[in-house]
């Protein structure tokens, strides 16, 4: 790994908006880690792809729910050097009506996104304060601003998720880090676009098209490169103007 380069860890970089993320920071010079958990396979692939034309990607493998297996390998990676970019993308879908919605359904979706975000972000943030640069990046939803039949427990936790962005920058922010969230809307191949058809889609979405996972990366890069220093505690939607 070239010593000038940044270190970028992605969690949940298996799927499109994660990948997505992952190429565009590559572009930017920086060593990415891809982390995945139950879809290895993908990140391996992808490692492979950013790799053919110089060693600029790893994968990695843990389930950031587990909070000792995490802490554990995070430690290990930062002993180097710092992680100085942290895109916290992990989370998943377990949708019902709220009256049926079991115990499992909702902790299953707000431990991804809660306890993941402060799983991986805390055991890095001291490093991160130490080099007096940092982005920290956490991948929210317009959910958590409008709402969703059928996703309480989602919307319940990216809205944890935007406070914690909000709280966290207040602490770092005299120590050259940022800490935003991006609330994408529905954007093709992310689980969102699962939940509307085509029809919805063009009735929910000014732009009458889902976005795409390139475009949120774009927003994610500028968001954690140096242009964007004096940006911090903020939770920016793309949703081609739903909200």
């Amino acid at each position: 790994m070239n010593t000038a380069q940044k270190r970028a860890l992605v969690t949940g970089a298996s799927g499109g908006i994660g990948a997505a993320i992952c190429r565009c920071l590559a572009s930017a010079g920086h060593f990415v880690y891809v982390h995945a958990h139950q879809n290895r396979d993908a990140a391996a692939a992808l490692v492979q792809e950013l790799n053919k034309s110089a060693h600029c990607s790893e994968a990695l493998t843990f389930d950031v729910t587990d909070a000792d297996t995490t802490r554990i390998q995070l430690e290990a990676l930062v002993a180097e050097a710092p992680i100085q970019i942290l895109v916290n993308n992990a989370g998943v879908h377990d949708d019902a009506a709220f009256p049926g919605m079991s115990a499992r359904q909702w902790h299953r979706v707000v431990d991804v996104a809660v306890d993941g975000f402060f799983n991986v972000t805390q055991p890095l943030s001291l490093p991160m304060i130490r080099s007096r640069w940092g982005r920290i990046g956490n991948i929210s939803s317009v959910t958590a601003l409008i709402g969703n039949r059928g996703q309480v427990n989602y919307a319940a936790a990216k809205g944890a998720l935007n406070a914690a962005t909000r709280s966290l920058s207040l602490e770092l922010a005299s120590r050259g880090i940022t800490v935003n969230a991006v609330a994408p809307g529905i954007i093709a191949g992310g689980m969102a676009e699962h939940s509307f058809d085509n029809e919805a889609i063009a009735r929910l979405v000014p732009m009458k098209r889902a976005g795409l996972p390139e475009e949120v990366a774009s927003l994610v890069g500028y968001l954690v490169s140096d242009e964007a220093a004096y940006i911090t505690g903020q939770i920016i939607s793309i949703n081609g103007g739903m909200i």
